[in-house]
């Protein structure tokens, strides 16, 4: 069957092309209304394609301020092959500045692989998954924490069955040269666009770089030099890999994650960065309602660093309350 979303741009033409996939999308105020997600190609002979995607969660800006930035810089004349760029993957929750699309309730990092039959974000799942990863052989996927989560700036890779994909996956991290690199577990994998582009054989990268609903400067910047640095080590940008000493780490097991057991007041007590030991309190939390009550502590699980944090003062429970990494792995 033939995909309800179309490109308004040839994916294969050379040059650099700006434009949209359109997917119509029949709404009270536009009976023959779309969605139209912006995209661009910038391309020039023969070469490796990548793929690059920010916005799949519409609250984390990182990946869509990097991927407007090259999508403005890139010269053709620099390219050798081809890169896919699209900063808005998730476009109606990046309009709503939220990180499930407005328009389904769909979390479209748990979609894929999607359906071309199913809901807007099952189908632009599906649009990725069917037609643009399999042209790529490079994707780098941005995230950051969004609204509720903050995060040391990292570039991710998965444990791998496959080990020769793994260390290729692993080499491009390497190169992306965030702060740090981050041998990544998933609590939840299941529907992720990292699965789906696993599971095709190519070789991917993620990231967190920092969060809070907000982007920085630095972190900005770091994602900016990440995805040159990609496109320089899979042969398509002209140019060196600028080198960064980054600091690897690892998420060995589940007992890195930490949750809350009630609502309340996050009173955190170690920082991101910060060095941990097993059994050491790493955060407290108030009862939202009253004094005079104690409260509940949360302990750290095992020794590492403190990766990543709950961002809100106010908690839930069930809520992520801090990741605990290992350095040096």
């Amino acid at each position: 069957m033939m995909h309800p979303i179309v490109p308004t741009i040839p994916l294969d033409g050379m040059g650099k092309h700006h434009g949209f996939l359109r997917l119509p999308y029949s709404r009270n105020d536009s009976a023959w209304g779309s969605v139209m997600i912006p995209i661009a190609v910038i391309a020039n002979g023969e070469g490796p394609t990548a793929l690059l995607t920010g916005g799949n969660h519409g609250d984390e800006y990182e990946g869509p301020i990097a991927l407007q930035q090259l999508a403005w810089d890139l010269d053709p004349a620099d390219i050798t092959g081809r890169v896919i760029i699209a900063p808005y993957m998730n476009y109606p929750a990046f309009r709503a500045g939220a990180r499930v699309s407005p328009i389904d309730q769909v979390n479209l990092n748990r979609a894929f692989p999607g359906d071309p039959k199913g809901s807007v974000s099952q189908k632009i799942a599906s649009y990725f998954n069917d037609v643009l990863v399999p042209l790529a052989d490079v994707v780098l996927d941005y995230h950051s924490g969004g609204k509720t989560l903050d995060f040391l700036p990292y570039a991710a890779a998965h444990y791998l069955d496959d080990k020769a994909q793994q260390a290729a996956c692993v080499e491009a991290v390497q190169a992306f040269g965030a702060p740090y690199s981050m041998m990544m577990l998933e609590i939840d994998a299941v529907g992720m666009f990292d699965t789906s582009v696993e599971s095709q054989g190519k070789t991917f990268v993620t990231t967190e770089l920092g969060g809070g609903g907000t982007a920085t400067a630095r972190s900005a910047q770091i994602a900016v030099d990440g995805a040159r640095n990609v496109l320089r080590h899979a042969g398509i940008l002209a140019g060196g890999i600028d080198q960064v000493d980054s600091v690897m780490l690892d998420m060995p097991g589940d007992n890195c994650f930490h949750f809350a057991t009630r609502d309340g007041l996050m009173h955190p007590l170690a920082d991101l960065g910060d060095a941990v030991t097993a059994g050491q309190p790493i955060a407290q939390i108030w009862p939202p309602d009253r004094t005079g009550v104690e409260p509940v502590v949360i302990t750290a699980n095992r020794d590492g660093i403190i990766a990543a944090r709950h961002f809100p003062g106010l908690i839930q429970t069930g809520d992520c309350a801090a990741v605990i990494a290992v350095v040096g792995a």
